[in-house]
């Protein structure tokens, strides 16, 4: 694994001149013309010889070859740890996997056994660096976050928050946190003699939990983590004075992962039987359902409810999508194969129960958050829809890749819907580069935006993807040259001040395809009070969609969106149905 690593290349730093270039080719389909020819200004002084830019870039340049990778550290702090809104719904996914064949406490139990000892089972990987290389294109990938996700967890603080991660202390955690009725559990799934527990005995310890907790007469603390970040901050501070709080807390965070069991989830028809799954994934349904059993800031939380709805959440400040995908894939095919024996499992010590003293002050920061999640849940309007006409296959079939024929699906239904293109974020991978994280693909190109009014060639957008993943996209490097600037005590440049900027990082279409062997799909709000979530997962004969509005917002609506893109999907494979292969 090491070895692996060190073989990387470094993330590179773009020419200057070519993002400023690539900016403004961005901006295009975007702005108005007048706009354009201002940013085109303030480039040009940006770019004067021996001006800011310049001074900037060699800074980012030499920060570049000093560190493992120039970008990383700063975009976990500027994306994830300095964003102060709830990390439910407007940071963490939600992952809905396809509903499981059980409908009561003992099906929930007897399947949350076997999830648990498919976790460890791929934790044995990851311990013993014996998880195989991931390649794209033929070359190696980054695998340092699969070492982030387990034993980690985000602690709020007062302005900023921060990330601990426990499995690489001298003494890694030996225990997961089982939330159950809002009441958490540590329970050790390692024996005395390091050997992990069995299927059985896990099925024994969780029953011991379920009895322990059947009232749900205890404050759900939990809820507390759904906070704008510098009220739980705050919060926080005042939770932890208590030791018995404090250790409780503590044990929570040092946990491996943690495994809600949900309670009762609302009773809907099977049409909307998935969306309702994923509002439960993303944020609970609010404090009179699930909100409460929860540990937000946990980076990895599997969620079991009683009629056979399942999935996660996780924290995003770790990692992407792909290696939860592949954990929870692995996690998958474990519980497939395995059958529950009814094996003598000896005597085990019950697993402890975390108290906490709850003061009027927290009292009375726990009926805020329970105020605020409800107001949060009611304000998401979440759906998700399985387009069943075809999948990868017809793209595939025409020689073009599946990702870029469903962005310009989405672009062609919200050019329909609004008629004028917006700023469109795609998460594109960086971890060919060690510790990479991500840039962006702007789906919005001119290309996309002649091909919606004219619905004419699909094949130009594929371009943009190979520039963001190879290290040569925009973003991240306009963020490197502001944050250089912060750094040296320099003043921000005006090309940051300029009202195009903050078009440009408008994204009112913020998307993210998550492939997976599984039949699932991530989901995630807008980024933005006016746009949309668009999460999906290319299967070969089908695609599943979710898509996320704002109910506060009366221009956007998930359900139409998500129809108007089933159309697109429908007119574009017409479209290439009747046009002869030879002028592809």
């Amino acid at each position: 694994m090491t070895s692996h690593q060190k073989g990387l290349p470094s993330l590179p730093v773009p020419p200057l001149q070519q993002t400023c270039e690539r900016y403004l080719t961005a901006l295009e389909p975007i702005v108005e013309p007048e706009e354009l020819n201002n940013t085109r200004k303030l480039l040009e002084e940006f770019q004067e010889a021996g001006g800011l830019g310049e001074k900037l870039q060699r800074g980012l340049e030499k920060r570049a070859g000093k560190t493992e990778n120039w970008l990383s550290a700063w975009w976990v702090q500027v994306a994830y740890l300095e964003y102060r809104l709830p990390v439910v719904v407007h940071s963490s996914p939600g992952l809905v996997l396809p509903r499981m064949n059980f409908t009561n406490k003992q099906g929930q139990i007897r399947f949350a056994a076997k999830l648990i000892a498919g976790v460890l089972d791929f934790k044995t990987m990851i311990d013993n660096e014996t998880l195989p290389v991931e390649y794209l294109g033929g070359k190696p990938l980054c695998m340092n976050q699969y070492y982030e996700v387990l034993s980690s967890c985000r602690i709020p603080g007062l302005k900023r928050d921060s990330v601990v991660n426990h499995a690489k202390s001298s003494r890694p955690p030996k225990h997961i946190t089982v939330v159950h009725n809002h009441q958490f559990f540590i329970l050790d799934i390692y024996n005395s003699d390091g050997t992990p527990l069995t299927p059985d005995q896990l099925h024994v310890q969780l029953e011991k939990i379920c009895r322990a907790s059947s009232e749900t007469s205890s404050e759900p603390v939990g809820i507390l983590t759904t906070q704008h970040r510098d009220s739980w901050g705050k919060a926080y501070q005042n939770l932890i004075k208590d030791k018995t709080n404090k250790d409780s807390v503590s044990a929570i965070q040092r946990s491996i992962f943690t495994l809600c069991l949900d309670g009762a989830t609302p009773q809907v028809s099977d049409d909307s039987y998935r969306s309702c799954a994923a509002v439960q994934m993303l944020h609970g349904g609010g404090s009179r359902w699930n909100s409460g059993n929860r540990w937000f800031d946990k980076t990895l939380q599997f969620i079991i409810g009683e009629d056979g709805t399942c999935g996660a959440n996780y924290e995003h400040a770790p990692a992407e999508g792909p290696p939860i995908v592949a954990l929870i894939d692995h996690v998958v095919e474990f519980t497939r194969k395995l059958e529950l024996g009814q094996s003598t499992t000896g005597s085990l010590p019950s697993p402890q129960k975390l108290r906490f003293n709850i003061t009027a002050e927290i009292k009375k920061d726990i009926e805020e958050a329970k105020h605020s999640m409800n107001i949060l849940a009611d304000d998401l309007n979440m759906r998700v829809e399985v387009f069943g006409h075809f999948g990868k296959n017809v793209p595939k079939a025409h020689k073009m890749s599946p990702d870029a024929f469903i962005q310009v699906a989405l672009q062609l239904a919200y050019y329909r819907m609004y008629h004028h293109c917006c700023a469109t974020y795609e998460s594109a991978s960086l971890r060919m580069f060690r510790l990479g994280r991500t840039d962006t693909i702007r789906s919005a190109s001119s290309a996309s935006a002649s091909f919606v009014k004219a619905f004419d060639d699909p094949s130009k957008q594929v371009v943009h993807t190979d520039t963001a993943i190879s290290g040569q996209a925009i973003d991240r490097h306009l963020l490197g040259l502001k944050m250089q600037a912060m750094e040296e005590k320099l003043s921000v440049p005006d090309v940051f001040k300029d009202a195009a900027y903050a078009k440009a990082l408008h994204y009112k279409l913020s998307t993210s395809q998550v492939p997976s062997k599984t039949d699932c799909v991530m989901c995630f709000g807008p980024v933005v009070p006016n746009g949309y979530g668009v999460c999906y997962n290319p299967m070969d004969d089908h695609i599943n969609f979710a898509v996320s509005s704002f109910n506060t917002c009366k221009e956007t609506n998930a359900a139409h969106l998500a129809q108007a893109v089933e159309e697109a999907l429908l007119d574009m494979r017409t479209l290439l149905e009747q046009t002869p292969r030879a002028k592809l």
